[in-house]
């Protein structure tokens, strides 16, 4: 590795919402300047002013703070080596544009949109390069007169940059080692458009990430294409020796079949691919995402600190600091990473059974106001600690039931209700068929009876008072006492559940049963 300081960037475009893919790229470069005493950059690359999206800029801040993803410098920090936006560096870039245009390494063209697909229709795969730009308008076959009159007029032009055939050109990347390609196969990339002065990815990314001191570019495997391109301009700009080093991440893919992770993907599966909820401007569509649906961040930080990345041995369940402490590029996996979002959910539940109870009350009060119930946080403490183990059924996307542990604070409505709202019961119920016969409601008034002179209604107090009565009678009263309390077969251990119910509520609910179910 090398001895300069480690700076990382990452450069997200205004376009949309963080994709999740996205939001795992600048997690390995905040894992690496952590690891490394380095620095993270946050530059916003909005050069593309056609596909700018109002909010998009501050959807990606608000993400990364809820993430808990920390940078040291760039847009909304500050720091030494701003603008951050790239709009706002347009001078900056039109200076190594000249350079490189007076160096002979770039050209002015002219060509038209019309002209441009007139040619791609004449010529079967046609890419403006070496054996074409002879036959096209631009610097390197019109008189010079031409060019500067052209420009004296106004007419539109983009700066290309000018690539020789022929010679094989070498990135020495982290992750996947040498990677060879001959510049035969490039195009002459648009560098710079005139039309609203400003440059294209490409120049800009790497003069940024000169001017910024970039030590190490870790970006996704989609923009190893890209990295032939920028070792030719960091040589052209004679900037060869401060060129970064480059590690190109694998894929996500997508959980079932092949391809990409995309947002369809998500939205036939049901789960979210964006961090946060996102509410398009154009089409009023609204995006489901990670923090809406009660995931809590570092279980998506852990999650996705493992799609693509192995800490070498058996652990799962990892801190920032863990995670900080483990993380090596070289132990990132050259090929694409399977998005399996149920393992997601199983994080979350791990992340969640880690937390106090105390902790799930300010979502679960939300839930229980929202569903009409008042109560106190000390209540809904103690039935989040009585439920929080307990097992939620579910309806897949192919319309299984199906069951799995409790993975968010919204799966203990469903089975706490009970708690909160007495039961209706029904006799079609399977578990109170099975345990209610004939005889079941003299033996609950029975019960009844030794609960109701009761001055000590804790669990403990019942539970003296009911052995007692057991061990006489030979009575099992369980099961049909969780009929009258709870209306079916689930909820806590009896004696939990009918303290915190209370006595007056435990007596009433046990009559109302004796009547409903005779």
């Amino acid at each position: 590795m090398s001895q300069r300081e480690v700076r990382v960037r990452f450069a997200p475009s205004p376009t949309g919402p963080l994709h999740i893919g996205g939001v795992r790229t600048a997690l390995y470069n905040y894992l690496f300047a952590r690891k490394n005493g380095g620095k993270l950059i946050l530059r916003i690359e909005d050069t593309d002013s056609t596909r700018f999206v109002p909010g998009a800029e501050e959807y990606i801040i608000e993400s990364f703070k809820w993430l808990g993803i920390e940078f040291d410098e760039g847009v909304g920090v500050g720091g030494d080596y701003g603008p951050y936006r790239q709009s706002e560096r347009r001078d900056i870039y039109k200076k190594y544009v000249r350079q490189l245009l007076d160096a002979g390494r770039a050209y002015i063209a002219f060509d038209t949109p019309e002209e441009l697909d007139a040619k791609r229709s004449e010529i079967e795969n046609f890419q403006y390069d070496a054996s074409t730009r002879g036959m096209m308008r631009n610097s390197l076959t019109l008189p010079p007169a031409e060019v500067e009159r052209l420009m004296a007029e106004g007419k539109q032009y983009v700066v290309r940059f000018k690539i020789e055939p022929g010679r094989d050109i070498h990135v020495n990347d982290i992750i996947r080692g040498d990677v060879s390609v001959n510049s035969s196969i490039l195009d002459d990339k648009v560098l710079y458009k005139s039309a609203d002065q400003l440059p294209t990815y490409h120049l800009a990314n790497i003069v940024d990430d000169h001017l910024m001191k970039v030590s190490h570019v870790i970006r996704g495997e989609e923009w190893l294409p890209s990295a032939p391109l920028h070792v030719l301009l960091y040589e052209a700009l004679d900037w060869k020796d401060s060129m970064p080093r480059f590690a190109h991440l694998p894929l996500l893919l997508k959980p079932v079949g092949n391809g990409k992770l995309s947002k369809r993907d998500g939205d036939k599966l049901g789960f979210p691919v964006f961090p946060l909820e996102w509410h398009d401007p154009k089409s009023g569509e609204t995006s489901s995402g990670y923090r809406e649906k009660g995931y809590l961040p570092h279980a998506v930080v852990n999650f996705l600190a493992l799609l693509g990345w192995n800490p070498g041995n058996d652990q799962e369940i990892m801190s920032m600091s863990e995670l900080t402490a483990y993380f090596d590029l070289e132990k990132c996996s050259k090929s694409g990473a399977r998005f399996d979002y149920q393992k997601g959910i199983w994080f979350n539940h791990q992340y969640l059974l880690m937390q106090d109870a105390e902790d799930w009350v300010p979502e679960f009060d939300r839930i229980l106001q929202a569903n009409g119930i008042t109560s106190t946080p000390q209540q809904e403490a103690r039935v989040v600690e009585l439920m929080k183990t307990k097992v939620v059924e579910y309806t897949d996307n192919d319309g299984n039931k199906k069951k799995r542990n409790i993975s968010f604070v919204s799966d203990l409505w469903p089975l706490t209700k009970f708690f909160f709202v007495a039961p209706e019961y029904d006799k079609e119920d399977k578990f109170v068929r099975k345990n209610w016969k004939e005889d079941t409601a003299a033996e609950m008034q029975e019960l009844l009876d030794v609960l109701a002179p009761l001055e000590d209604f804790s669990a403990e107090g019942q539970k003296a008072a009911v052995d007692a009565w057991v061990e006489k009678t030979g009575k099992r009263p369980w099961n049909a006492w969780r009929v009258a309390l709870v209306g079916t077969g689930q909820g806590p251990d009896m004696y939990e559940l009918s303290a915190f119910l209370g006595k007056d509520e435990t007596l009433c609910r046990m009559q109302s049963a004796i009547k409903a179910l005779g």
